[in-house]
């Protein structure tokens, strides 16, 4: 066991770390950086992959409502590092943003990783210091910070601490939900972690899912009782995933909890009335197959066909024999019944974590003073669309003012 001291620890390289630690650089204070991974940002890297969406453009009433409960609990962090400063911060680093046709907002280089070298370098330069492969198991019978590391147990006295491990989502990255435990022992209230921005379970028929799995299903309309949105999906082995899902997800989530199931209803040409619908499908099909007659008439795809027939199979009804007016409500009504939440390892966030009851106005743990928590540790999920990394970056900011301030306000011995 090896024991050492650093002035402010912050556990966790992700965006909310990363962030907390500039702030209290910036305020002058000597900061550790410290994560389970071999590098920091995994995460974050993989976010990027697909072009890093950092924030979003909408008016912040409406950009804070995506919050839904936790709206007010985030406002404050939110309206002290807005969009606006989160786009200026990515400028500053060399990496210009723009808005895209949704309204999202992403660097120009369109990646994490230039975005996350000119941020290392900045915090390097600032005299940041990084300890990797230190995993935090908590604290010694002293307040100390404890770490598993390949050389054996490292035990850390700081004056302050940041905790910015992440949820439980892709664990593989280093957000694997180990602290809920420990800091449960501590007598922290922790809303259960659970999968957001996630896909479903759905019985798909062999045929179905052999021929399917993996396609997208374009231009439709989700809905289920008073919910709905237009967008994307594609079919999984198990079920169905894609951004209009994931912007469901915490509606779909809580009514499988309630209820063991919910149907979610497809529109298939959501742009077509109903009455268009049954004049094209009331045409003559003459010697076409009846998939070619959806292709021509409905503008329907094979997958949009195959599921059309899924529903019917399943409601034991052929559907070459249905009526056109009864298929015209089929195309913008499919229903999909979902039995599950797909697992937490596979979703892009998580939902829960530690109550906002515990934090005081500066996001401080109230029963552990000098603990701060940050980013998707805290009790609130978003969709994705700039949304996530838009909270976790604020709060990571409200963070490092946070400790700041309570150093400022410390005994003269605790701030040495």
């Amino acid at each position: 066991m090896t024991a050492t001291e650093s002035h402010i620890a912050v556990i966790g390289a992700g965006p909310a770390g990363l962030m907390a630690a500039e702030v209290l650089a910036q305020g002058g204070a000597r900061v550790t950086v410290y994560d389970a991974m071999p590098s920091a940002g995994r995460k974050f890297l993989m976010a990027g992959r697909g072009g890093l969406n950092l924030t979003h453009s909408e008016p912040l009433p409406q950009f804070m409502a995506r919050y839904r409960a936790a709206a007010q609990k985030l406002k404050a962090a939110i309206d002290a590092f807005p969009p606006g400063a989160l786009r200026a911060w990515s400028e500053a680093l060399g990496e210009p943003t723009f808005v895209g046709s949704s309204g999202r907002v992403f660097p120009k280089a369109f990646k994490a990783s230039p975005l996350l070298r000119a941020w290392l370098r900045r915090l390097d330069a600032a005299g940041v210091r990084f300890a990797f492969r230190h995993r935090w198991t908590g604290w010694d019978d002293e307040g100390r910070l404890r770490f598993q590391t390949r050389h054996g147990t490292a035990v850390i006295a700081a004056k302050a601490t940041v905790l910015a491990l992440g949820g439980a989502s892709w664990p593989r990255l280093g957000s694997d939900g180990g602290w809920t435990t420990i800091l449960a022992d501590k007598g922290i209230a922790i809303s259960p972690l659970q999968p957001a921005n996630c896909g479903f379970t759905a019985a798909w028929s062999d045929v179905f899912r052999s021929r399917f799995e993996g396609q997208p299903l374009k231009g439709i309309a989700l809905s289920f009782g008073p919910h709905g949105l237009r967008g994307e999906a594609i079919i999984t082995r198990a079920g169905i995933e894609g951004g209009a899902i994931y912007a469901l997800s915490a509606e779909l989530r809580e009514a499988i909890a309630a209820n063991g199931e919910v149907v979610l209803n497809v529109a298939l040409r959501p742009d077509v009335d109903e009455a268009e619908l049954v004049k094209r499908l009331s045409a003559s099909r003459g010697k076409q197959s009846f998939s070619n007659f959806l292709r021509k008439t409905a503008q329907l795809s094979p997958i949009a066909a195959g599921l059309l027939q899924e529903a019917a199979i399943g409601a034991g009804q052929s559907l070459s024999a249905m009526p056109p007016q009864r298929l015209a409500e089929l195309i913008n009504a499919v229903p999909i019944k979902l039995t599950g939440v797909a697992p937490i390892a596979r979703a892009i966030s998580s939902a829960g974590g530690i109550s906002f009851d515990e934090l005081d106005a500066d996001v401080m743990i109230r029963k552990l003073p000098g603990v701060f928590a940050a980013g998707e540790m805290l009790d609130w999920e978003a969709p994705t669309g700039g949304y996530l990394l838009q909270a976790s970056f604020a709060t990571g900011a409200a963070v490092g003012r946070g400790v700041l301030k309570w150093l400022a306000s410390s005994p003269p011995s605790l701030r040495a």
